[in-house]
């Protein structure tokens, strides 16, 4: 949804600016992290877009729900958020957020998706080969794909490394093709 990044952005910026300004950037990450889960339940999307709620009413209430471990810059951003109508976008807003925060601390996510469950040593040798290709520290997040059959596929970034049994086999398949 193009229409809520451009939404989301000014705010991630300006979320990103208060927290380097504060030395916060890993707390923020995290509040940010809570408010966006429960900006995107079911539940409070229909008291966010109920009309007859009032925004100090839908303020209380995900401030309730967000937890009261909020800092006071926080607990303002979401009154911000809430004020302008953009509590909607705050995945959108965490999203942009995290970017902004690894593009800082030279970090790139790295979603790695395995055919089987990979060990604690595996995980952390296939890290460092991929910290070392990519000159950069990798924060990695592996999910399950048995759809690949076997092996991993990796996406750093626009790079994508395919080193799956079925992405092997669709590459053999295209060469018989040609």
């Amino acid at each position: 949804m193009a229409e809520n990044v451009t939404l989301a952005r000014p705010y991630a910026e300006a979320a990103f600016q208060l927290a380097r300004e504060t030395n916060a950037l890993g707390p923020w990450q995290q509040a940010l992290d809570r408010m966006a889960a429960v900006a995107a339940d079911a539940q409070m999307l229909d008291c966010i877009a109920n009309p007859r709620l009032l925004p100090s009413q839908v303020t209380k209430l995900f401030l309730d729900v967000a937890g009261s471990s909020l800092s006071a810059e926080q607990q303002n951003f979401a009154r911000l958020l809430v004020d302008n109508e953009r509590l909607q976008v705050l995945p959108e807003i965490r999203e942009l957020y995290v970017d902004l925060k690894n593009g800082q601390e030279g970090v790139q996510e790295a979603d790695i998706a395995s055919a089987f469950p990979l060990d604690e040593a595996t995980l952390k040798n296939l890290v460092a080969e991929l910290e070392a290709r990519f000159k950069c520290k990798i924060q990695a997040t592996v999910r399950m794909a048995p759809e690949l059959i076997g092996g991993v596929r990796i996406a750093v970034g626009d790079q994508v490394i395919d080193a799956s049994v079925r992405g092997k086999l669709a590459a053999m398949a295209t060469a018989l093709k040609n």
